[in-house]
């Protein structure tokens, strides 16, 4: 890391993620000169932990982000939308987790183990955007075999975890199934259909070509990241009921043959995978080994029989941190490194 401090924010700071902003921050020993925390009005006066120091929750607005040099935002589309150019306009950098900025073409859209150089692109409107938490985990892995043999296709279902949606949706699992291990009747205020021992193709809104905007995302972010549209990419995204880590099946076409033990000694020497692929002793990626840890799990990585040059993989990540905070923290910190 750099040896230069920087005046770091936190914008949305209460919330779930931005509460695991602040903790991937201190764990990572993020070199910080002064720290803010900022949300929206009816949070102020709160305090929140960091390093052992109690620091106050500060309500965010356009004149926020004065003296900032990094600030990270976790606060909804609608508030990036709004306060993001205005920390811009005072010479912050802008990393930010909502949709709001990622299919911006002036916007850098990253992963940092896959493509940290586009980062430099952050000059022309200050604002970097973090993919979608379903994203960043499949281009992991994806990137070491794009980079020796290309991609042509990639078939991808997701089993999403309920934290992807909020505590409300965590809550509401919760609930529903106390409720009906209790033979009581459940509420379902969240999701349109009960979620306690369910599984919902749906997550987002369906657009007029039959896919959810979630499906949408995974499509449009996969080839931007990678700057290559010929990539093919269709995908099925479902909610599951899991409090935390996202689960994908991934089916990939490359352009050259790859083996699936070659598959294998490449993500083993790649950075931010962890290879969990011994079948045979029921050793595979599990939502409950993935929560709360940075790495992204591959297992099950076999030959797609069916075609001459397929893969098929299992992939699974802690939304919440790989997904959303801990993608964010390793930007600022390339940032500082880097370019400020």
């Amino acid at each position: 890391m750099s040896e230069k401090k920087m005046n770091v924010a936190v914008a949305g700071a209460t919330g779930a993620v931005g509460n695991q902003m602040i903790t991937c921050l201190e764990e990572r020993n993020f070199p910080i000169k002064s720290l803010k925390f900022l949300a929206s009005k009816r949070s102020v006066g709160r305090e929140l932990r960091f390093k052992g120091d109690m620091i106050p929750v500060e309500e965010l607005t356009e004149d926020s982000f004065k003296g900032v040099d990094i600030a990270i935002f976790s606060a909804g589309g609608s508030t990036s939308e709004k306060f993001a150019p205005c920390a811009a306009k005072d010479g912050c950098v802008v990393v930010d987790n909502s949709s709001a900025w990622r299919m911006d073409p002036d916007v850098p859209l990253i992963v940092p183990e896959v493509n940290p150089h586009a980062i430099a692109g952050h000059t022309k409107k200050g604002i970097i955007a973090n993919p979608n938490c379903s994203t960043i985990q499949m281009v992991v892995p994806l990137k070491p075999i794009y980079d020796k043999c290309g991609i042509r296709r990639i078939v991808v279902s997701t089993y999403q975890a309920v934290s992807g949606t909020g505590k409300k949706a965590i809550d509401e699992l919760f609930d529903q199934t106390r409720a009906m291990l209790n033979f009581l009747d459940y509420k379902k205020n969240v999701y349109p259909h009960r979620i306690a021992f369910n599984c919902l193709p749906h997550i987002d809104k369906f657009l007029d070509n039959g896919y959810t905007k979630e499906e949408m995302k995974m499509v449009n972010e996969t080839r931007k990241i990678f700057e290559d549209d010929s990539i093919g990419v269709t995908a099925t995204t479902v909610r599951v009921p899991v409090f935390y880590a996202h689960s994908e099946s991934v089916n990939i076409e490359t352009k050259e043959h790859i083996s699936a033990k070659e598959v294998i000694s490449l993500l083993e020497n790649a950075p931010g995978i962890k290879v969990t692929d011994d079948p045979e002793n029921n050793v595979y990626p599990l939502a409950t080994d993935a929560a709360g840890q940075d790495m992204t799990l591959v297992g099950r990585i076999r030959d797609d029989e069916s075609i001459p040059n397929g893969i098929n993989m299992w992939i699974v990540a802690d939304n919440i941190r790989k997904g959303a905070a801990t993608n964010a923290v390793q930007i600022a910190e390339i940032l500082a490194k880097k370019y400020l």
